[in-house]
């Protein structure tokens, strides 16, 4: 297995529940690990006037991104963020499924919320390796990595509901959190294949993950804003 990011292409079809976070009024969005740029082909489907930009560890990554963005740059966030990228700010910034990839995690939030322009939000997602699947493979003894998911092998950080929020935000003092949700599901095996009804599927792991987020949540959102500058 390789653990090089800058060889990943990560492609999925987007995640409608960041899309969900992102303000609808924000003009100008960087997308930070942006993947094959799914998730920003879905935000461009919602709101086309939006501006939307991209970093990627990948070339490869950048080329695909590219195609739903204004501008896709590649750039070891570990290091600092490309010139081209930290020459503006925005409205909207979005960190999904990056944070676990680098080392310190609540530093390259402090970097991104310095360009994060005042009374704009950053997105965050994180997965949640004590949900509920994790938690049945670690009682069978298994702790393997894996291409992806929770336990990719290019993750180096792991993080639970409980934790996110303190971790991430702890050099940020500046954004202030608005918003901490997961999303998942509740284990009905037979049930949900054969007998529920879809609403009933839905309301049941609305529930579960509203009720027990750290154990039916699959996948850690965190909404925070930059509070604009009082005036003089």
């Amino acid at each position: 297995m390789s653990t090089d990011v800058s060889q990943r292409v990560y492609s999925n079809a987007g995640n409608p529940a960041i899309v969900a976070l992102v303000d609808r009024a924000a003009k100008v969005v960087l997308d930070v690990g942006c993947g094959a740029g799914d998730t920003a082909a879905l935000l461009r489907a919602r709101d086309p006037h939006k501006q939307i930009f991209g970093i990627t560890a990948s070339p490869n990554e950048a080329t695909v991104a590219g195609r739903h963005m204004q501008g896709c740059w590649v750039g070891d966030l570990e290091s600092g963020v490309p010139e081209a990228v930290a020459a503006r700010h925005y409205d909207a910034i979005i960190a999904a499924h990056v944070l676990e990839h680098t080392r310190d995690p609540s530093a390259v939030l402090k970097r991104l919320a310095a360009l994060l322009a005042p009374g704009g939000s950053l997105v965050v997602a994180v997965p949640n390796v004590l949900s509920w699947r994790q938690r049945w493979l670690f009682l069978r003894g298994r702790f393997e990595y894996q291409q992806s998911g929770p336990l990719d092998e290019t993750h180096l950080r792991f993080f639970t509901y409980h934790t996110a929020e303190r971790y991430l935000f702890a050099a940020t003092p500046e954004l202030r959190v608005v918003h901490k949700s997961v999303t998942g599901n509740v284990p009905l095996w037979g049930l949900r294949r054969h007998l529920l009804p879809a609403g009933a599927r839905s309301a049941i792991d609305a529930w579960g993950c509203r009720a027990h987020p750290n154990l039916f949540g699959d996948e850690i959102l965190i909404s925070a804003i930059k509070p604009p500058q009082p005036s003089a």
